[in-house]
C-alpha cells in the first residue's frame, strides 16, 4: 500500500469515527445499527470503529434502558463517555476567582474559588486562577489534554475584533487587557474570555430560573447593570461583542452626567450606589447593602418606596427590550434581586403599562443560581461545551486510556 494511499485511508477511518461521535453526541445513546443507518455506512465499518472508540474510551456502553423501538437482537446502547473530556470556567470579580471543572455531561467534576486582593493585577489574577485549575485537574486525574476549552469571565465589554477589555468600572484591573490572548498563553488551552453577566446568563439558561427557554433575558443589577441575551438558545453577543449593556442606557437626557460620556444612563438610578445614596438618609450614613434589603423584606416603608422606583425605571427600558426582542422570560440577577417582589413587582407592573400587547405578559423572575462568581465559572464551563465549533473533531483527538491501541 502506499503512503499516500494509507493516509487517505486514516483520514477516512478519522471522518467516520468523528461522523459517530457526532451522531452520539446529537442525539444521545444509539446502537449500533442505528449509527450505520444514520451514518450510511455498513454495520461493519461501525463495529470496527466502536471497538476501537471503546478502547480509547471516547465511548461507552450506556447505562439506560433502550426504548420500545430498538431492535431486540441490539439492545446494547452506546453513548459518548462524559468522562473523557473535561470542560473549564473561571469567573473572575472583582475581589475573587472561581474555577468550576464539567464532564461532557454538564455534571460537576470540581468547583473551588479563592479570595483576591482587588489592587493586584491581571498577571496574578490569572495566576491564581491557574493554580486552582491545575489542583482540579490533579485531584480528578484528569490531563491537561483531556480539557477541551476554558470559559473565561471577566468584567467589562470585549471588542470581538481585537479581544481587548473595554472600560466597565473605575479603576478595573481588566481594562485594556488582551485577555483572551494571556489567558491562552498562560494555561495553553483554548480559551473564550466572555463578560461575566453573560456567563451568569448562560448558567441561569442551562441549570437556573432560564431552564428550556429558548428567548431569555437576563441581567444583574449590581453596581454596575450588565445583562446576556441568549436567543433561539444561543447567547448573543452582536456585531463586536457590545450587545447587552443595559446600565447606559439612558433614561434622561436631562440626568446627571455618566462616566460613559452620557447623561441619565439607567445605572445612575438603579445601581447598588443610587440605592444606598437614597437610603442611608433614611437608614442611617453607615448602613450596608444587606441591612437594607434585611429591613426592607421585613416591611420599612423606605425600602420599598427606593425599590419600587427602581424597578418602575428598570421596566420602563425592559418593556422597550420586550417590543424590540420578545423575550420569553426576564431573570434578574445580581445584589439588588435579593429585594424580591419589593422590585419584581414594580418591574413587571412598568412592562405591563409600556410595552406592547402582545408582549407585556413576559415572565419576570428572579434568578435561581445565587450569587458570586462561582455562577459565571458555570456558565463558562457551559459555554466552551455549547460552542466548540467541532466537537466531535476535538474529542477524538484525545486517548483516554492510554493503553489503547
Amino acid at each position: 500500500m502506499s503512503q499516500k494511499s494509507g493516509g487517505a485511508l486514516r483520514a477516512l477511518r478519522r471522518a467516520n469515527q468523528e461522523q459517530l461521535l457526532s451522531l452520539l453526541l446529537a442525539h444521545g445513546p444509539l446502537h449500533r445499527a442505528e449509527l450505520a443507518r444514520r451514518g450510511g455506512v455498513s454495520r461493519t465499518t461501525v463495529s470496527t470503529l466502536v471497538q476501537d472508540l471503546l478502547a480509547r474510551g471516547l465511548i461507552v456502553q450506556a447505562d439506560e434502558e433502550p426504548g420500545a423501538e430498538v431492535d431486540g437482537r441490539a439492545r446494547d446502547l452506546l453513548s459518548v463517555n462524559p468522562g473523557a473530556a473535561a470542560v473549564a470556567g473561571m469567573n473572575h470579580t472583582f475581589n475573587s476567582v472561581w474555577v468550576h471543572l464539567s464532564d461532557l455531561g454538564f455534571r460537576e467534576i470540581a468547583s473551588a474559588g479563592t479570595a483576591l486582593d482587588p489592587a493586584c493585577g491581571p498577571a496574578e489574577r490569572i495566576t491564581a486562577g491557574t493554580k486552582l485549575l491545575q489542583q482540579q485537574l490533579d485531584e480528578h486525574g484528569l490531563r491537561p489534554d483531556q480539557v477541551i476549552g476554558v470559559g473565561v469571565g471577566v468584567p467589562g465589554p470585549i471588542d470581538r475584533t481585537t479581544g481587548v477589555v473595554g472600560v466597565s468600572l473605575p479603576g478595573e484591573p481588566w481594562s485594556h487587557v488582551r485577555a483572551a490572548e494571556e489567558f491562552g498563553r498562560v494555561l495553553g488551552l483554548p480559551v473564550t474570555v466572555e463578560n461575566n453577566t453573560r456567563l451568569e446568563a448562560v448558567a441561569e439558561a442551562r441549570w437556573g430560573a432560564g431552564r428550556g427557554v429558548r428567548d431569555l433575558l437576563y441581567f444583574g443589577l449590581s453596581s454596575g447593570i450588565g445583562s446576556g441575551l441568549i436567543l433561539d438558545g444561543r447567547l448573543y453577543r452582536g456585531a463586536v461583542g457590545a450587545a447587552g449593556e443595559l446600565g447606559h442606557v439612558s433614561v434622561s437626557r436631562d440626568g446627571p452626567p455618566c462616566r460613559c460620556g452620557n447623561r441619565g444612563c439607567l445605572v445612575l438610578y438603579a445601581g447598588i450606589p443610587a440605592v444606598l445614596a437614597a437610603l442611608r438618609p433614611v437608614f442611617g450614613a453607615t448602613t450596608g447593602l444587606e441591612e437594607m434589603l434585611t429591613r426592607t423584606a421585613a416591611g420599612e416603608r423606605a425600602g420599598e418606596g427606593v425599590f419600587a422606583d427602581i424597578g418602575a425605571a428598570v421596566g420602563q427600558v425592559l418593556a422597550n427590550l420586550c417590543n424590540l426582542l420578545n423575550p420569553e422570560r426576564i431573570v434578574v440577577g445580581g445584589e439588588l434581586s435579593q429585594a424580591g417582589e419589593a422590585l419584581l413587582g414594580p418591574m413587571r407592573t412598568a412592562i405591563r403599562r409600556y410595552a406592547l400587547s402582545l408582549v407585556r405578559d413576559v415572565d419576570v423572575v428572579g434568578a435561581e443560581l445565587g450569587l458570586g462568581a462561582r455562577v459565571g465559572a458555570r456558565g463558562g464551563a457551559a459555554l466552551i461545551l455549547g460552542e466548540t465549533p467541532d466537537l466531535a473533531a476535538t474529542l477524538n483527538r484525545i486517548t483516554v486510556n492510554r493503553t489503547a491501541p
